[in-house]
């Protein structure tokens, strides 16, 4: 091997390294402070990202390569929380999360476009505001119910999970229609539907095959790990880069297509400690975008996106909750999906780049992210109006 060749390789990649190092090292302690003060550590991580963004005086991160990372701890973790639910058993226990959540979603959409097309927001940016205030995050809903100090039950968990999956299902399919119309998408709108029914098709195809490949690996576990991970990863990626469709819903699904195989609890719990890593810098990179300079001026938007979402989403949830079957605590499950999230940051930056919405709202997006997760995720413990029935031995 040429050894200079590989002293530049090192040195190359020695700072990526360094960052790495240092993100996680500042997120693990702001992280173990907030839970000190009673504060998920989610708080702590959203902080770091404030600290070493290019914004703020000190350590400044590569913001490129947070997002990298923090893209691979989205699809994996979607990818396990894929492989754990169960939407046919769900279906038949709890049918009406398959109509209560679109009708949230659609409530959303309906009321909140005309109000910001009455704000002077252009069309497009009106149906993407509107659609980022609708959606939830899945991220921030799996770490509530996998949270420690959770105070959820394992109905309103099983219910939070399902309720935000076919929101992510349906919230895609409609901000891909919006891209076609609205957006700057070179693709034809026959195209667009042909990428959803193709990738639908691959992934019918893949719960058909990969039971039968897992199984055969059975006996040899870390195979089976590397295989079960390599192929999540593979879809998610084919999802996004042939059919067009996001890699954390691509992930997702590759997750049902293994779970309708054996042997996947030894899966998840080998994969549980790579997800939660990468997971973490989400939350840091959507703190490092924050420029304090813009924050009073995008203030007065976010606040109002705020209300705005307690009014849309919070509140019909609750409703729709409360006088449907859906075997859910209405209150803990309204305010558990009471945050605009990782896609609500992905239709921002999309009408940012279109010139659909301003920096200032762009920020006034970034703001309320931060200022609904910390809000729901605390909000949520406290909410419990019974003490818990179901879930044992915590």
């Amino acid at each position: 091997m040429n050894l200079p060749l590989a002293a530049n390789i090192i040195v190359d990649t020695a700072p990526l390294i360094l960052d790495f190092g240092v993100v996680l090292l500042a997120a693990a302690t702001l992280g173990y402070l907030a839970r000190k003060l009673g504060l998920p550590a989610i708080v702590g991580y959203l902080l770091t990202g404030l600290a070493v963004s290019p914004f703020t005086p000190g350590y400044t991160a590569d913001s490129g390569q947070l997002s990298l990372l923090a893209e691979i701890g989205v699809v994996l973790l979607l990818f396990e929380v894929g492989i754990e639910i169960n939407l046919p058993k769900l279906s038949r226990e709890q049918s009406a999360l398959l109509w209560g959540s679109p009708l949230q979603l659609l409530i959303g959409m309906l009321i909140g476009t005309p109000i910001f097309i009455f704000l002077d927001v252009p069309i497009f940016g009106a149906l993407l505001l509107a659609l980022a205030i609708a959606m939830s995050s899945s991220v921030v809903i799996v770490n509530i119910t996998r949270s420690g100090r959770r105070t959820t039950d394992v109905e309103t968990e099983e219910a939070l999970l399902a309720w935000s999956v076919l929101q992510d299902i349906l919230g895609v399919a409609i901000a891909s229609l919006i891209l076609v119309f609205f957006g700057n998408d070179d693709r034809s709108l026959p195209l667009a539907l042909g990428g959803l029914i193709g990738f639908g098709l691959i992934a019918y195809v893949s719960a058909r095959l990969l039971p039968s490949l897992l199984s055969r690996m059975r006996t040899t576990p870390d195979l089976f790990l590397i295989y079960s991970v390599a192929i999540g990863l593979v879809l998610a990626a084919l999802g996004a880069i042939v059919f067009g469709i996001p890699m954390a819903l691509a992930a997702f699904v590759a997750g049902l297509a293994i779970k309708s195989g054996e042997d996947t609890d030894e899966v998840r719990r080998v994969l549980l400690p790579f997800r939660d890593l990468f997971a973490v810098l989400f939350f840091v990179l959507i703190g490092s975008l924050i420029q304090p300079s813009q924050v009073l001026a995008a203030l007065p938007f976010a606040l109002m996106l705020l209300l705005l979402m307690v009014a849309l989403k919070t509140f019909p949830t609750y409703l729709i909750v409360k006088f449907s079957k859906i075997k859910s605590r209405a209150l803990q499950h309204s305010i558990g999906l009471s945050q605009m999230g990782e896609f609500s940051f992905v239709l921002g930056a999309a009408g940012l780049s279109a010139k659909a919405i301003s920096p200032d709202q762009f920020t006034a997006i970034l703001l309320a992210v931060l200022l609904s997760i910390v809000g729901s995720s605390v909000l949520v413990r406290i909410s419990v109006m019974q003490p818990k029935l179901t879930r044992k031995n915590l």
